[in-house]
């Protein structure tokens, strides 16, 4: 059968046929022996050339298929070597199969536990990879200092995506009005003021414990909740703005506490899947849309002196941003009443489950304010002072349920340890953890309030490494209360 010549034989194949052609006349005079080895060693180049010219031929048909190919399974390749060359850099990293999700899982169940056994698997540092997410955890004192001291980590940029979320404070807003509304609100709350607080404080409690009655039963947390909603927002907002209407106040209970259980999700998750904690934030949102003007309107019976919510509107009227007043509004009432109930909860719970404490808080506050009478009790900053053991269980109360985490956002790498942190790391601290550290709290596990005696509360210095009220330019402005 003829094969078909290919079209870019040149000048040389021509040639090389024609001196092909003359052997093959030629060999027709040649017999026997001599005549085969010639006509097979003459044959022998043309079956390669030709072989070579169909491989050719094929594999220019197919690079362009196979270039793209190759370049993108080297890429890929040399992608992997290059992030395991920066893992062998950074911390230990745990996250998961499913891109994005990470360790969001098995993180979400039980975030403290979590925490916990993988400070225990891999050491002081390491990273937890969870809805996008990079948290760098931090357990030990050269992790700790970088946490407290450095100047490439920041508290803003960290906290600014969750206030978003949770408030719908944008981006600039936020950066722009926190500095200034923390040092207004440190200043509302600092120590010159504390005796404004003392008496409404003490005045509210009364009116609440009257409401109350004399007799009954109820469930802890409920009855520190009757009593400390209605007193913190009469105190720190406005006079008469908690509800009076039982059925108003089942609703408050009931938006409030959702929004406060489903605060942790709301600050991460798209507000779209929550959809309850999405309906209870609008509620408290319109609540004080509807409020702000008599909030504005209203003064203190007494010495005129505005609220700190007063304070807090005038400061963004100064600055040109009414129209988020209820947000930060929102963000002020879950502040105050997200720590003060369960601490105040807790408090009782272990002082109660103490009775040797109990017993010597009650004598105390005999020996201060008298026998139980139905005389009101006027409580001063004074009478406080003798009655240390109070302040004690209370701060041993914040050590035993202190936050979960803290965190700072890594503007630039940083070097823990053998590690480096890259920038855009969430740098986190466990004080729940920090405040089990045998090394730091003796018998970490137990409620002994004695502890605190070595501390200089007057001056607010607390134990090293109570970490409950955060720490750096930031901390949290209502610890002296």
């Amino acid at each position: 059968m003829m094969q078909k010549l290919p079209k870019n034989w040149g000048g040389e194949k021509r040639l090389q046929l024609g001196r092909q052609t003359s052997c093959k006349r030629n060999s027709g005079k040649l017999g026997g022996r001599e005549g085969a080895l010639f006509r097979g060693k003459e044959q022998e180049p043309q079956q390669q050339d030709f072989s070579l010219l169909c491989f050719r031929k094929v594999l220019g048909k197919n690079m362009e298929f196979i270039s793209p190919t190759v370049v993108i399974i080297l890429g890929c390749v040399a992608l992997l070597l290059f992030l395991q060359w920066k893992n062998l850099r950074g911390p230990p990293c745990i996250g998961g199969w499913i891109p994005w999700i990470g360790a969001g899982f098995e993180f979400g169940k039980t975030p403290l536990e979590f925490i916990e056994k993988a400070r225990t698997k891999y050491g002081p540092i390491f990273t937890i990879v969870a809805l996008g997410t990079r948290m760098t955890f931090v357990t030990e004192e050269e992790g700790i200092n970088v946490f407290l001291n450095s100047k490439e980590v920041n508290f803003e940029l960290a906290v600014q995506n969750p206030v978003y979320r949770t408030a719908s404070i944008p981006k600039n807003i936020f950066l722009k009005l926190h500095e200034k509304l923390y040092i207004m609100v440190k200043g509302k709350m600092g120590t010159f003021n504390l005796y404004r607080f003392t008496g409404q404080l003490t005045e509210e409690l009364h009116e609440q414990l009257e409401n109350l009655g004399p007799h009954g039963t109820m469930d802890l947390n409920n009855l520190v909740r009757h009593l400390l909603y209605p007193v913190t927002v009469n105190v720190l907002f406005k006079k008469g703005l908690f509800p009076t209407n039982e059925r108003k106040i089942r609703e408050f209970h009931q938006h409030f506490q959702a929004y406060d259980e489903g605060f942790e999700y709301g600050s991460q998750l798209p507000e779209c899947l929550l959809r309850n904690w999405s309906k209870s934030k609008k509620w408290l949102l319109a609540l004080f849309e509807k409020n702000i003007p008599d909030i504005k309107t209203c003064k203190s019976a007494k010495d005129n002196s505005p609220t700190v919510m007063q304070a807090l509107l005038d400061l963004l009227e100064m600055e040109a941003n009414e129209q988020k007043s209820p947000n930060y509004g929102l963000l002020l009432l879950w502040a105050s009443l997200s720590n003060a109930v369960p601490v105040a909860f807790w408090t009782f719970a272990f002082v109660l489950s103490h009775p040797n404490i109990h017993r010597t808080i009650m004598e105390g506050i005999s020996s201060v304010f008298g026998t139980a009478g139905k005389d009101k009790i006027k409580v001063c900053e004074d009478d406080l002072k003798k009655l240390p053991l109070i302040k004690w269980c209370i701060l041993e109360t914040i050590r035993l349920r202190a936050p979960g985490v803290i965190t700072r956002k890594v503007l630039k790498p940083v070097k823990i340890l053998n590690y480096t942190v890259p920038s855009g790391d969430l740098l986190m601290l466990s004080p729940f953890w920090l405040h089990r550290n045998p090394k730091y709290f003796p018998e970490p596990d137990l409620f002994k309030p004695e502890r605190w005696k070595k501390a200089n509360l007057e001056k607010h210095a607390f134990l090293d490494c109570f970490m409950a009220f955060g720490s750096g330019k930031y901390q949290c402005p209502g610890r002296e209360i």
